[in-house]
């Protein structure tokens, strides 16, 4: 039986260009929850982001592992906070400051959730409209800021404008240049590098959620698309990647379900809520 239900979200619950979660979602993740069962999303967005995504309900994501797995919700309570090395992020803005079209950005993930670059040599940025849109007036972010300063930051990743070659190049390099942190990316489509602590991931998220509402990992489902996915799907044993999964993930995966667009996770959170009542797996994983 699964008990506990946990999930990405870009390009896994919400499809690629879908504004927020579907109707049909939000309806499946109060069935679990009416059930007795628990869900939450496994993202590396910040908490503050969340609520827009469900529409405002904030029953769908008051519990769940954020910035991939270093910010732990229970009922709308923070359990475990996970703090980025400061000297290391220091080493990756140092790498990155002579780089074209790259930046490092952190976040705020107790206000707005939106991203500041951090960089001194910002003209190394124009023309670069995928990292720039970060700070002309009237992007998404705040702006750039010259450094770091004494902030302990949670939330982290690097913004690269070019092909995904060229982010996988900048994410090979950064592992080898400052090892005191793990590089992933997020999405098969998002030209961004989360940064994450070394050995700390959403896997370990997981874990604290399973752990603090006592379900065990056999009772755990994890959903999953993408390479900063793939530490769950590998470790969690009712692991489920969507149809647009990377090869890895899909790989790593032991059940599979449809693809993102076609609302695939919502059928499946449907099929767990139906099981609840008889203590069976659900439909998909028989």
């Amino acid at each position: 039986m699964i008990k506990l239900a946990l999930t990405d979200m870009d390009d896994t619950l919400i499809p690629v260009g879908a504004p927020r979660v579907s109707d049909r979602a939000i309806a499946a993740i109060h069935a679990m929850i009416d059930a007795g069962l628990h869900f939450g999303p496994v993202t590396g967005r910040v908490p503050t982001a969340m609520a827009w995504m469900f529409n405002g309900d904030d029953a769908c994501c008051s519990t769940g592992a954020f910035c991939n797995g270093q910010m732990v919700y229970i009922d709308g309570e923070l359990t475990h906070t996970e703090v980025l090395d400061h000297d290391s992020l220091q080493h990756v803005q140092d790498v990155l400051e002579d780089v074209e079209g790259a930046a490092l950005a952190v976040y705020d993930v107790r206000g707005d959730g939106l991203a500041t670059l951090v960089k001194r040599n910002v003209k190394s940025l124009e023309g670069h409209p995928g990292v720039m849109g970060e700070v002309k007036r009237g992007g998404v972010g705040h702006g750039t800021m010259p450094s770091l300063g004494d902030t302990p930051w949670i939330k982290s990743n690097v913004h690269v404008d070019g092909t995904r070659e060229r982010l996988v190049r900048v994410r090979d390099m950064l592992r080898e240049e400052c090892p005191k942190l793990d590089f992933v990316l997020p999405s098969p489509t998002a030209m961004l590098i989360d940064i994450t602590p070394h050995g700390w991931d959403k896997v370990a998220g997981v874990c604290e959620l399973a752990r603090e509402l006592g379900v065990g990992m056999d009772e755990v489902a994890t959903f999953g698309d993408s390479e900063n996915d793939l530490s769950m799907i590998e470790a969690v044993p009712n692991s489920v990647a969507v149809a647009n999964a990377t090869p890895d993930v899909a790989a790593a995966a032991r059940w599979h379900i449809g693809p993102s667009r076609d609302d695939s996770v919502a059928a499946a959170l449907e099929q767990i809520a139906a099981a609840a009542p008889t203590g069976e797996m659900p439909a998909f994983m028989r």
